[in-house]
Parts: C-alpha cells; structure tokens; sequence
C-alpha cells in the first residue's frame, strides 16, 4: 500500500510558479500547483512509506530554491 500526502508550501514572493514546475518535477510528485491563500503551492505526493515519503521532502522539496517552509500533510483513510 503506498502513501499519499499533501504538501503546502510557502514560497518567496514572486517564486510560486517557479516552485510548482520544480517540485512538479520530482518523481513522487503526481501533482503541484500555485495557490492563493496562506501557502503558495500545494503539491500532492505518493511514495512506497512514509520514510520514504520524509526523504522525499527533506532531500529534494525543502531544497528547491525559493521555498521558505514546508508542511506535509499525510492522507488517511478513516
């Protein structure tokens, strides 16, 4: 069973764009798209773990230029 989640990104001003076609580039990423609102990007992610799916964020989202904070939001099924 893989797991999904919700990534809300804040970003630089004038950097949302540029972030989502980053972070919608990762392999993993399935969606990224600029937002208005309190986060400037939300991107939707799946990996095989939620190990995984931390290494993915840490080592590849919160290193994209532009990007001042991150919060990752796992889907559950209830």
């Amino acid at each position: 069973m893989s797991v999904s989640a919700y990534i809300l990104i804040q970003t630089e001003v004038g950097k949302a764009a540029d972030v989502a076609d980053a972070v919608g580039a990762i392999e993993g990423v399935v969606t990224a798209e600029d937002v208005t609102g309190p986060y400037d990007v939300i991107a939707r992610a799946q990996s095989d773990d939620v190990d995984q799916l931390g290494r993915m964020v840490v080592s590849k989202v919160q290193l994209i230029p532009g990007i001042t904070r991150t919060l990752t939001c796992p889907v559950v099924r209830l």
